[in-house]
């Protein structure tokens, strides 16, 4: 069996398929960026219309294969922006509905994890989910992924764009940040904030754009500092998880999850803890539809479906809002 999936939760539209074996034939995608200010929902929503149908072809292109030869059709309906969702959910209904394929929403947190639950094999693992929006520890349990901790305000991510186009870098910032960082030298006490399972990002933002606009500290050492006090919060809480939930194997997920310097804080704290530590390689941990692929198959193959016409988004839906039916 063959799955084609849709990503269009934000900046990126992708188009992925994977077979039921889990190998992934392809995993095309075209990502909007800007050089300077942030992620611009019409813009966005622009984007993901002018090149749908060029990134469906080359991916189709990429497999050597037809929609004939298409089992079903997924996509991400949950959560995400609205402008960009509608994109992918017109598109999908739009193939389902021409070349008459079963069709299957996906939720795109879930979708990373079980990607990453695939790729590693990994049996019962925690997921540490860090990306623009969402910043989420998760464990399956009674039936749907549980969420442990998460942010109390904003996304990692958002955190870091945010930051970034305060000092004038576009969009994506957290690579231009994470290169920056490389740079600092001098570690600047920053606010700290956990709270039980959950962090927060809000008042260090605030404080790090007081600091760089003092002009007192050097903006690499302001981001190399940034990236040990936020980077040593998720470790925490992912460990303090690991702990509560009684599991020993850990997956990353989400875009951030892509910087070198959050990959070596939690291989430490896993090997201290005598747990596995999974990274899937980048092109899977950012925004991609080879997972939207993946999940919309092992959903379909549990009954899952929905009529094109009933085919919508849900731009608020939470990771323990879907009921796990295909585990």
């Amino acid at each position: 069996m063959i799955c084609l999936g849709i990503e269009s939760t934000a900046h990126t539209f992708g188009v992925g398929i994977v077979n039921d074996k889990g190998q992934i034939l392809a995993n095309e995608k075209d990502a909007y960026t800007t050089k300077s200010g942030g992620l611009i929902p019409n813009k966005l929503a622009e984007h993901h219309v002018e090149c749908c149908d060029a990134v469906w072809k080359n991916a189709l292109r990429k497999a050597k294969l037809s929609m004939k030869d298409i089992d079903v059709v997924s996509y991400s309906a949950s959560p995400g922006l609205g402008h960009a969702l509608r994109i992918g959910a017109m598109f999908a209904r739009s193939i389902a509905k021409i070349y008459k394929k079963p069709l299957v929403g996906c939720n795109h947190c879930i979708a990373h994890l079980e990607i990453g639950r695939m790729i590693s094999r990994a049996k019962d693992p925690v997921l540490l989910y860090v990306s623009g929006v969402n910043t989420q520890v998760i464990a399956y349990e009674s039936g749907k992924y549980r969420i442990f901790g998460e942010t109390l305000d904003q996304g990692i991510g958002n955190f870091l764009d945010s930051f970034a186009r305060h000092i004038g870098l576009g969009f994506p910032g957290g690579p231009k940040i994470a290169e920056l960082a490389k740079k600092g030298k001098n570690y600047i006490e920053l606010p700290y904030t956990v709270k039980g399972m959950d962090v927060s990002f809000g008042g260090l933002l605030t404080n790090v754009k007081q600091k760089y606009d003092s002009g007192k500290y050097k903006v690499e050492d302001i981001c190399f500092s940034i990236q040990e006090t936020v980077f040593a919060m998720l470790t925490e809480v992912s460990e303090r998880a690991l702990a509560h939930c009684n599991k020993d194997e850990l997956v990353l997920g989400g875009g951030v999850a892509c910087n070198t310097r959050l990959q070596e804080m939690v291989k430490i704290m896993c090997s201290e803890r005598k747990a596995k530590c999974y990274i899937p390689e980048n092109r899977l941990l950012v925004d991609n539809a080879a997972m939207i692929a993946w999940l919309g198959l092992i959903m379909f193959k549990a009954g899952n479906s929905v009529k094109p016409k009933e085919a919508g988004i849900n731009p608020y839906e939470r990771t323990d809002d879907v009921r796990v039916n295909w585990r």
